[in-house]
C-alpha cells in the first residue's frame, strides 16, 4: 500500500520489535549500559522498568544480538503470572533441560548442576524476565533464591528484571528487602522528548529507504511528539496512520494540518468506541474505555496542545 505508492522498502512503523529499526536514543544507550555494567558483575539483579510502549522488549532483543554465545549463556522468558513452581520449570526449559515430572527439588538439583557445568566451562548463565511486572512475590524470592547459587565464592547466575514501572514499586516492597539488597542497579526508560521524536521518526523513515518523499515538514514533529507523549509505540502507530492517510490523499508533503487531521481520525473512532463498542477500532496509541467525560477533557487538552505548538513555531 503505502510503502510502495512511497516507494520505501518496508513499513518503517511497525508495532513488532523488529532490530533492524533499533533506536540507539540516550535512555536505551544508558539502559544497555546498565545491562553491560551487570554482565560484567556476574551476580546480583539488574532491573530496567518504563512505560508499555517503550521499547523494553526491542531493548532486550538488541542485548540478545550483541552477546558473545561462547562466554553467555542466555535464556530469555516472558512471564505470565507464573508461581514459583512454574517458574523453575519455565526456567528449567527455557534452558533447555528436561523438566517434565521433575518435582521441585529435582529441578533444583538440575539448575544447579547446570550452573555449575556452564561455570566449569568459563561461562555465564543469564536470565532475563521481560513483563516482570507479572510475576508473584512468591515467583521473585524464587529467583533471589537461585542467585544464592555459588561455587567459589563466586556467583553462578545472574538475572535481569525487565518490566513496566510497578515492577520497582513491587521490588520496594518490604517483603521484597532480601532481594532489593540483591539489585545492583536500576534503569528507568523514560519517553522521548521532541528532539529525540523527530530523530526516531527519521531515523526509522530512512531504514525504510526513504528518499524524501513524502517530505515531513517541522511543524509535524511538535504535534506528533506532544500527541504521542515520545512514546515509541505510539508514535510508530500515529506515524503508520499518517502515511497511509497520505497515501490515501496522495500527499507529498506531510505537515501541522495533515497530522492534526489524522488525529482528528483517531479521536473520531475513539469518541464512536465509547458510544458504541460495535464501533470500536484496534488503536496502539491509547485506551478506548475512558468515559465521555474523561474524553471530552482529554480532546481539550489535544487543542490546547496543538495550539500552544503551532503559537510557539509561528514565533520561530
Amino acid at each position: 500500500m503505502y510503502d510502495g505508492f512511497y516507494k520505501l522498502s518496508k513499513r518503517p512503523f511497525q508495532l513488532n520489535a523488529d532490530t533492524e529499526f533499533y533506536f540507539d536514543s540516550s535512555v536505551h544507550q544508558k539502559a544497555m549500559m546498565y545491562m553491560r555494567y551487570g554482565l560484567t558483575q556476574g551476580e546480583g539483579f539488574i532491573v530496567i522498568t518504563g512505560k508499555p510502549g517503550t521499547g523494553k522488549t526491542l531493548l532486550v532483543k538488541q542485548l540478545v544480538g550483541i552477546l558473545n554465545k561462547s562466554k553467555v549463556v542466555l535464556a530469555v522468558i516472558v512471564s505470565s503470572q507464573l508461581n514459583a513452581d512454574d517458574l523453575l520449570k519455565t526456567i528449567t526449559s527455557a534452558f533447555k533441560l528436561n523438566f517434565k515430572g521433575l518435582d521441585k527439588a529435582s529441578l533444583l538439583v538440575g539448575l544447579e548442576r547446570f550452573f555449575i557445568d556452564q561455570a566449569m566451562q568459563g561461562k555465564k548463565v543469564l536470565l532475563v524476565v521481560d513483563e516482570a511486572q507479572n510475576l508473584s512475590n512468591e515467583a521473585l524470592e524464587e529467583l533471589r533464591m537461585l542467585s544464592n547459587f555459588e561455587m567459589a565464592g563466586k556467583s553462578l547466575f545472574q538475572t535481569f528484571l525487565v518490566g513496566q514501572n510497578q515492577l520497582l514499586e513491587k521490588l520496594f516492597l518490604p517483603e521484597m528487602e532480601q532481594l532489593k539488597q540483591r539489585i545492583v542497579a536500576t534503569c528507568q526508560i523514560k519517553p522521548f522528548d521532541g528532539q529525540e521524536t523527530k530523530a526516531y521518526i527519521l531515523f526509522r523513515l530512512h531504514k525504510a529507504g526513504w528518499q524524501q518523499r513524502p517530505q515531513f515538514s517541522d511543524s509535524a514533529f511538535p504535534l506528533i511528539s506532544a500527541y504521542s507523549e515520545g512514546i515509541p509505540r505510539k508514535i510508530n502507530a500515529l506515524c503508520d496512520r499518517v502515511l497511509l492517510f497520505g497515501y490515501v490523499s496522495e500527499l507529498q508533503v506531510i505537515d501541522a494540518p495533515v497530522i492534526q487531521q489524522v488525529i482528528a481520525d483517531i479521536e473520531e473512532e475513539r469518541f464512536l468506541a465509547d458510544v458504541d463498542p460495535n464501533h470500536a477500532q484496534a488503536t496502539d496509541l491509547v485506551p478506548v474505555k475512558e468515559g465521555l467525560e474523561q474524553r471530552v477533557l482529554v480532546l481539550e487538552k489535544l487543542l490546547r496542545d496543538i495550539h500552544e505548538v503551532l503559537g510557539r513555531a509561528s514565533t520561530v
